[in-house]
């Protein structure tokens, strides 16, 4: 039966390796449980029908070996009554449903193995369903603990330099070093006005002092 094979498929189901190999852990747990009380309901529904398919099997098995009785007592009566004839006749009717009896009694024992592993699967699916509701809040919360730990991690790398915000960081750095030479420029330049100006007020100061000695020498 299809349903018993996905019944099976949802016993052996480890929601630990499905969560492994889901994008979205959360919709997957929810999906599998969905999936399980879907297949309960389907279950207990098959499990009705086969119990009652077994009832009815047992109550026309039960008629049929009463039919054989009764034409067994007619046959013997037909005996005592010296009617060999009519004693044949009702043996024969006996035989047809004797034989309808253990046909019915075939099927009643199938259908009794049919409802056996139909219960066996309500009950490993109802035992599967307990514990994946157990799980469920318990593997829920360690994926949403792993995703936060996650963008900690993330957000630290970010913070150290070795995340998205390097890029930045050496950008930075290089408008800064940048403009360090930019300064060092603009200061090499006044220095050199200010050393041309010092060299002409000593060109002045130096004339002076020439004049005034030529003054006192009379030349």
């Amino acid at each position: 039966m299809a349903v018993l094979e996905r019944v099976a498929t949802l016993v052996r189901a480890n929601l630990n390796d499905l969560i492994d190999r889901a994008e979205d852990p959360e919709k997957m747990i929810k999906q599998v449980i969905l999936d399980m009380e879907n297949q309960l309901l389907q279950v207990k529904t098959q499990v009705a029908i086969s119990m009652a398919d077994h009832h009815l099997l047992q109550k026309k098995q039960a008629e049929q070996a009463d039919r054989a009785a009764e034409w067994m007592r007619k046959a013997e009566l037909a005996v005592d009554k010296g009617e060999d004839d009519l004693a044949r006749s009702a043996l024969e009717r006996y035989q047809s449903f004797t034989k309808m009896a253990e046909s019915y009694m075939q099927q009643v024992t199938d259908q009794k193995q049919q409802v056996d592993t139909l219960r066996r699967a309500l009950e490993q699916l109802e035992q599967k369903l307990v514990e994946a509701r157990q799980k469920s809040d318990v593997l829920i919360a360690q994926h949403r603990r792993a995703r936060a730990l996650e963008r900690a991690s993330d957000a630290q790398l970010v913070m150290t330099g070795t995340g998205p915000a390097a890029g930045f960081d050496r950008m930075e750095r290089k408008v800064m070093h940048s403009e360090a030479v930019s300064q060092a420029k603009s200061e090499l330049v006044a220095d050199d006005v200010d050393r041309r100006f010092d060299a002409l007020q000593k060109q002045d100061e130096v004339g002076r002092l020439l004049e005034a000695l030529k003054a006192r020498r009379g030349q």
